[in-house]
């Protein structure tokens, strides 16, 4: 009943399928959706208050951040089109031996609720802890540029929230020293045009 990890929008519990698969379930907060709403119309007053009456205000282009901020806060309001992203990512890595991506139990999923893999892992910032467990750091870090740029370069498409609650290492088992990546609420894409720049 008690989250294991909690966030502005959404938390996360740990569950068991009938099938008695392990998942990971990302529920929305009950009412988040107004006032989110709230808070960013407070954010457009300020941001167009800052126009008017600041005269450095339209330099910094106040109203398109905001707008920007609204964006990817509605995009992670709806957990089927995160639970697309991980499955996309997923598929982009699925012959990679770098990173291991949760697969995603549509079945369960809507636009409040996200049904995936349970995934076992050590924090990437406990790094003393990773060393512990015999993690090599250096192939470690090797390993993440290359994923980055795989995700950049070659698919264009990439997870956008790369901090160190989102990214675990796994510590045990054939799959030990890869990475796992979680929450993918923000994603980018890049053109081909994009890449080329």
């Amino acid at each position: 009943r008690s989250p294991v990890a909690s966030a502005s929008v959404a938390q996360v519990h740990f569950a068991e399928l009938p099938d008695s698969c392990e998942v990971a379930v990302k529920i929305l907060r009950p009412g988040i959706q107004p006032v989110i709403e709230h808070d960013i119309a407070l954010l457009q007053v300020a941001a167009n208050l800052l126009e008017k009456l600041w005269a450095d205000g339209r330099r910094l282009k106040p109203r398109e951040v905001v707008a920007e901020f609204d964006k990817y806060l509605h995009y992670e309001l709806d957990l089927m089109r995160e639970a697309a992203n991980c499955s996309q990512l997923r598929r982009n890595f699925a012959d990679s031996d770098l990173l291991m991506l949760p697969e995603v139990h549509w079945d369960w999923c809507s636009e409040s609720v996200m049904v995936m893999e349970r995934m076992y892992g050590t924090p990437i910032s406990q790094v003393d802890a990773l060393r512990d467990k015999g993690v090599d750091i250096p192939q470690l870090a090797r390993a993440g540029v290359e994923i980055f740029f795989t995700q950049v370069f070659r698919d264009g498409f990439f997870h956008a929230d790369m901090h160190p609650g989102n990214i675990f290492v796994c510590t045990d088992g054939p799959r030990k020293g890869q990475y796992i990546a979680l929450d993918f609420g923000i994603v980018g894409t890049l053109s081909d045009s994009d890449k080329n720049y």
